[in-house]
């Protein structure tokens, strides 16, 4: 199940690492897993906003799976001093979807997109 969350990560990091806006990398980011992975449904990148999280990026504003998903991964974002600055939630229809090679390649295109995108 991890070859296609793979090449989904070959396409953020190349994005990212091409020093694009922050927005853009979080687009790439919300697209590239929907449209390459079969088993995401949904993807959202929410921003901490003093205490609130503002959804910034997301395969469909409209529609967020929340009652409808029956696998949910989350993954913290930190910027380049390791302060959590968001968040990045991944949602699937299906019941067993990811294995621990996904589980590994998310979170580390979370640490891409906070650490890279968002140098302070």
């Amino acid at each position: 199940m991890s070859i296609p969350t793979d090449v989904a990560s070959l396409k953020i990091m190349a994005h990212v690492y091409k020093r694009k806006s922050a927005q853009s990398t979080f687009e790439k980011t919300v697209e590239s897993l929907v449209s390459s992975v079969p088993y995401i449904d949904w993807v959202g990148i929410y921003l901490y906003e003093d205490l609130n999280h503002k959804l910034v990026a997301a395969s469909c504003f409209e529609n967020d799976m929340q009652w409808t998903c029956n696998g949910e991964l989350k993954f913290p974002i930190h910027d380049s001093a390791e302060k959590e600055i968001g968040l990045m939630i991944v949602r699937s229809k299906h019941s067993i979807a990811f294995d621990v090679t996904d589980v590994s390649t998310l979170k580390t295109i979370a640490a891409a997109i906070g650490q890279e995108t968002l140098v302070n």
